[in-house]
């Protein structure tokens, strides 16, 4: 199901593919990065001789040195802060928040500061920060440690917004995101983690901004990103048994969203359904029912679905599967779409 990115290997000169996980792929992007720009510098919380939480960082330290890769106090608000000014000495900062929930406390620094000096300075600071954070539940951890803030992110004038869902994506957008001269909140499924693919070590090719088509069909677009792309895949797959051919387009930035893209597919199939994992109110599934509603009016047969988390806190442990949308949630929106 999923395509394979072509990777190069810059010495080799040829393709090198290898079965990584995504854990594993943001670490090797990571150690591309360090490799070649001297200004990149890894640090947070544990991310240092511990290699972080999900070990994403593990050995980095080793190789490159604690001036370039160390840890943190337990200080989401200093950690940001830190990485402001380091971005306006000339360095190239990507900061980790261990969890998704533990970016709260530094909002303030995110939202009146990263994505607004730049503009405030008219240019002449701008913020080449890449913040990592693990993001979205699906491992049934406790209170603050499973969150969707894309929407809060991608509502943010100056912040571009990246969600991963395999390997590669993780290889290849992590490469652009922190290469990016704009500041990036670049979201890990934590769920997924562990899932292992066949990567293409070389540089990506597709622009920032565009999405991809997991799995092609023809009755109806699946919309989603991060770790509820493979559920639209699961779906897809178990329509097929009934004859259902369901596209799966996983949006990949989430800021700037791929209107082209989502109307491409959208017009083809004639319906669409948005998964995802935050809330119903105010989701950026609004924002992408909405440009698909105004892209292709003429097209659509059916209102625009969407299938997502609930308008509660995101609970913990136990909970989490009946919050998370399901397979069986995602099929009935296919069937009500299918139904006019």
């Amino acid at each position: 199901m999923t395509e394979l990115i072509d990777r190069t290997d810059a010495a080799a000169e040829t393709p090198v593919l290898e079965e990584l996980s995504m854990q594993q792929a943001i670490n090797r992007a990571l150690r591309v990065l360090l490799a070649e720009d001297p200004n990149v510098l890894v640090f947070g919380e544990d991310v240092g001789a511990l290699g972080g939480v999900f070990r994403v960082t593990d050995g980095l330290q080793k190789e490159f040195g604690d001036q370039r890769v160390f840890d943190t106090p337990l200080a989401e608000s200093a950690i940001m802060g830190m990485a402001v000014g380091l971005a306006m000495n000339g360095w190239r900062p990507v900061p980790e928040l261990q969890f998704d929930g533990f970016a709260y406390p530094a909002i303030d620094q995110i939202v009146n500061q990263v994505a607004r000096m730049n503009y405030r300075t008219r240019g002449a600071a701008p913020m080449p920060i890449t913040l990592r954070l693990p993001s979205f539940g699906g491992i049934q951890a406790p209170e603050h440690h499973g969150e969707s803030l894309e929407a809060l992110f991608a509502h943010t004038p100056g912040l571009k917004v990246a969600a991963p869902s395999d390997p590669a994506d993780a290889y290849g957008l992590l490469l652009q995101s922190v290469r990016s001269d704009d500041p990036v909140v670049y979201m890990e499924p934590k769920a997924r983690y562990w899932d292992r693919r066949p990567v293409r070590l070389s540089e990506p090719t597709d622009p920032i901004g565009t999405s991809r088509i997991v799995r092609p069909g023809r009755h109806a677009t699946l919309i989603a990103w991060g770790a509820m792309v493979h559920r639209c895949v699961q779906v897809a797959e178990l329509a097929a048994e009934d004859g259902v051919e369901l596209e799966v387009l996983d949006l990949r930035w989430l800021k700037p969203i791929d209107a082209a893209g989502l109307a491409a597919s959208v017009a083809r199939t004639k319906r669409a359904v948005v998964v995802h994992e935050a809330p119903l109110t105010a989701g950026l599934g609004a924002e992408v029912a909405t440009l698909v509603t105004e892209q292709c009016f003429r097209d659509l047969a059916a209102p625009v679905q969407r299938v997502t988390g609930f308008d509660v806190p995101y609970p913990a442990g136990p909970l989490e599967p009946q919050y998370l949308p399901t397979i069986d949630r995602i099929l009935f929106a296919v069937q009500r779409t299918l139904e006019y």
